[in-house]
């Protein structure tokens, strides 16, 4: 049979966005397009949904992730906490449990720390300790460096 004699294949319908509920007009991101909004890797995404329980896009029916304006804005929350401030997960969980999620994306944990109140006495000799085993753990740290030149060698 020649080419022209078999039908032409329908055209593959795109999934559709799932519409939002109550919200009209509200901008559905794929999670490629979210992805480069944060300037992160999807798999990265994927990740940080099972490691904070709160961040849950909608899925279309072909399971496809679509990211909404406040999931976005959680997602910007996350990548700060963590490449930003420097958390681990577990200590980004923690803050953003303490804080609420709603008051972690308006507050930075930096700014929040300046604008806090002055240390009571008790606090004070805990940051004293603090500072005093970050000293400790620089002079190990030196001193493995050197180790390890000497090892090189």
């Amino acid at each position: 049979m020649s080419r022209s004699a078999h039908p032409a294949r329908p055209a593959r319908a795109k999934t559709p966005r799932p519409a939002a509920a109550g919200a009209v007009g509200e901008r559905l991101l794929k999670i490629g397009e979210a992805a480069a909004l944060l300037g992160v890797e999807a798999y990265v995404l994927r990740f940080w949904e099972t490691q904070f329980p709160f961040l849950r896009p909608r899925h279309a029916r072909s399971r496809h992730r679509f990211y909404s304006d406040k999931d976005i804005e959680t997602l910007r929350l996350i990548k700060r906490l963590l490449h930003e401030e420097r958390f681990t997960i577990e200590g980004a969980r923690k803050y953003i449990r303490e804080v609420g999620l709603e008051s972690a994306m308006v507050t930075r944990p930096a700014a929040a720390a300046q604008s806090a109140p002055a240390p009571t006495p008790a606090a004070s000799a805990r940051a004293d300790g603090n500072a005093a085993m970050l000293r400790t753990i620089a002079e190990v740290r030196r001193e493995l460096e050197s180790l390890h030149k000497l090892l090189e060698q």
